[in-house]
């Protein structure tokens, strides 16, 4: 193996049978076209061997690549996605494909994406409870006993509006596909630097959902939640509001770099993983 080799860290959760087997087979392949400094579960990491890396291999689905994206945001190291799961949106490859172009990614060849992030932080009385990244979105739900809430948004200290609903989306570019699409936000262009706010079923026909330029900061406060109303980063890490908490999302300085497949394009994963634009089946 020569000198300069390319430095790749894994990420997995070994748990899941096929997960396992699939980078052992990967580990294999690249023996002599690699070196492997790490392979961990998906926050195991450290971030002293995350910089040390030319690229992180993802394997799972899309939670798997978020998950990790979170831990890979302070450092900027290309993401190589293996999807091992249902959609796979976020993953750009299948194992077979990974081991075809695998040359082509590490000789440089390959185009990489640079995909905004978001940092959310939550404080009480000037108090900072929680800071984190997040690569899709940030969501608030009303949560048990499920009545209607009441959020009061403002952009850059102007206010926005008052949201009575069931909750409300902070989305990225890359999250545009996700929750912000199922409850009636744009589609975003992923490579776009921008943040979409999406309503969850508001109780209003007119409060649509609005996409403002990413350099915006937006502020939430609770006027009316209930006992169970939650922040959620990206359906992964979930906090417990109180009238007392203001949410504060705005750009992450550091992004999610995504190596892409050259075998097809945003426009063809919206088409094949979402059915986006389908034409009528005619009888």
């Amino acid at each position: 193996m020569a000198q300069n080799a390319p430095k790749l860290v894994i990420f997995g959760d070994a748990r899941k049978g096929r997960v396992a087997e699939t980078v052992k087979d990967f580990i294999s392949f690249v023996e002599t076209k690699a070196r492997i400094i790490g392979n961990y579960c998906l926050e195991d990491c450290s971030p002293q061997i995350l910089a040390d890396a030319d690229y992180a291999v993802v394997f799972g689905g899309d939670g798997s690549i978020i998950g990790a994206a979170r831990s890979l945001s302070e450092t900027n190291v290309p993401v190589i996605g293996v999807n091992l799961g249902k959609l796979g949106f976020l993953a750009e490859f299948n194992a077979e494909e990974l081991k075809e172009y695998f040359d082509e990614i590490i000789a440089g060849k390959a185009q990489i994406e640079k995909r905004m992030q978001l940092c959310c932080s939550v404080s009480t009385d000037g108090s900072e409870k929680l800071a984190s990244s997040a690569t899709n979105d940030i969501f608030i739900t009303a949560g048990p006993p499920y009545r209607v809430i009441e959020l009061q948004i403002s952009v850059d200290g102007q206010r926005l509006a008052g949201c009575v609903s069931d909750g409300i989306i902070i989305a990225t570019a890359t999250g545009s596909t996700a929750y912000n699409l199922s409850a009636g936000g744009p589609i975003l262009s992923r490579e776009m630097d921008a943040m979409v706010i999406t309503p969850i079923c508001p109780h209003s026909l007119s409060f649509r959902p609005i996409v403002i330029q990413c350099d915006c900061i937006v502020e939430i406060r609770g006027m009316q939640l209930n006992e169970g109303t939650t922040l959620s980063i990206d359906g992964q890490h979930w906090y417990n509001l109180s009238s007392d908490d203001t949410v504060r999302v705005h750009r992450h300085q550091g992004h999610f770099m995504v190596v892409s497949n050259p075998r097809i394009t945003q426009w063809d994963t919206l088409a094949t993983k979402l059915n986006w634009a389908e034409k009528p089946r005619y009888i």
